[in-house]
């Protein structure tokens, strides 16, 4: 960070009134002068939350790269244990916490009138999952905005009977494939209502069923899947602050995201690519009504493997193409094996950054 960069943004952490004239920021927060005491003093809360309710140009880009912390890390304190540690480790601006709690796969579905049999998981389903938000908003929400991930009923319909055969079963009878979907959403509809008791400030709320392999007939999507869709989204909309839309291009990628465009969702996260082009992430902030657009890195990309300089280029390159209202961050959760350290540098290449 230059100085100039340096003095610019801590006249904007002073003008929120987040600093003192005593402080100094960093990219590790903002510590006193002349103390001792190293207690990050920045409030995150703040710049997330002024950036979704401003119509201006930002100063501080905060960054949410999200990551799955595999087996040990799925329950109980370990897993509250590990998302601090993830959240500290590379300064992130979220506390978002991964999803582990995934409709077991059945086999009493095999055709889709059988789709009426779905079963339907009631509260303690959920237990273990809301122990971990329960734990994360009481020790994280005084550090950041905490955002709890649940899967649509879609998504929670393929990891039931796999996501080809729900998708074939539409195809073939969507009336019948309707009931099972009604009853998913009852059921994730439990577990956002606990969350929502809990004190989360929001979601990272993911969509998919319109990629552009997935149906030839677009209605099929707008009747039958965006429906299910609607109803969480809109139950996620009443009372939470911060709900991440993310069109999620885990099982591919889209042609069409105008489908997307009425949802709700303070942010939207979503890959820039679409139908084969590069779409300017200008051009998807100006589609989804100017909310901020998180994203502009792949998941698979320069964070991955690249070295410190590839990924300080990179964020800077995105950077300088960035709406005003942006959010660092990837497509989707960055896969296969992640360096935290790479993770850091990413989001301390976007936090030196003064966009004014």
């Amino acid at each position: 960070m230059d100085l100039i960069t340096t003095i610019k943004r801590r006249e904007f952490l002073k003008s929120m009134g987040l600093i003192s004239a005593g402080t100094y920021a960093t990219g590790l927060g903002v510590f006193s002068l002349g103390s001792c005491d190293s207690t990050p003093a920045f409030n995150k809360r703040e710049a997330v939350l002024n950036l979704l309710t401003s119509t201006g140009k930002q100063d501080y880009i905060p960054s949410g790269f999200f990551v799955h912390f595999g087996e040990g890390f799925q329950w109980g304190d370990a897993a509250v244990a590990r998302h601090l540690e993830y959240f500290k480790a590379i300064d992130m601006d979220f506390i978002k916490i991964q999803y582990e709690a995934l409709f077991p796969a059945i086999d009493i579905i095999q055709k889709p009138e059988d789709w009426a049999k779905m079963p339907f998981y009631k509260k303690d389903f959920y237990e273990k999952q809301l122990y971990v938000v329960k734990e994360l908003v009481k020790q994280g929400k005084k550090m950041a905005p905490v955002i709890a991930t649940f899967y649509s009923p879609f998504m929670c319909a393929g990891h039931s009977v796999t996501s080809q055969l729900v998708t074939e079963h539409l195809k073939q009878d969507p009336e019948s494939v309707k009931k099972g979907l009604e009853i998913i959403t009852d059921s994730v509809m439990i577990f956002l209502k606990e969350c929502k008791k809990l004190g989360v400030d929001g979601f990272l709320a993911p969509t998919q069923g319109n990629e552009a392999f997935r149906f030839q007939d677009p209605n099929i999507f707008l009747d039958y899947i965006k429906p299910t869709d609607m109803v969480v989204q809109n139950e996620i909309n009443d009372g939470c602050i911060c709900n991440v839309l993310h069109i999620c291009d885990y099982e591919g990628p889209y042609d069409d995201v105008s489908p997307f465009v009425d949802y709700p969702g303070h942010i939207v996260n979503l890959s820039d690519v679409i139908a084969g082009e590069r779409v300017p992430l200008k051009e998807l902030y100006a589609m989804f009504g100017e909310r901020p657009i998180m994203g502009g890195l792949e998941k698979r990309g320069p964070i991955l493997t690249g070295t410190d300089k590839e990924i300080h280029t990179r964020v800077n390159e995105v950077l300088r193409e960035a709406p005003d209202r942006f959010i660092l961050g990837a497509e989707c959760a960055l896969l296969g094996e992640v360096d935290w350290k790479k993770v850091r540098t990413a989001v301390d290449t976007g936090h030196a950054v003064s966009k004014s």
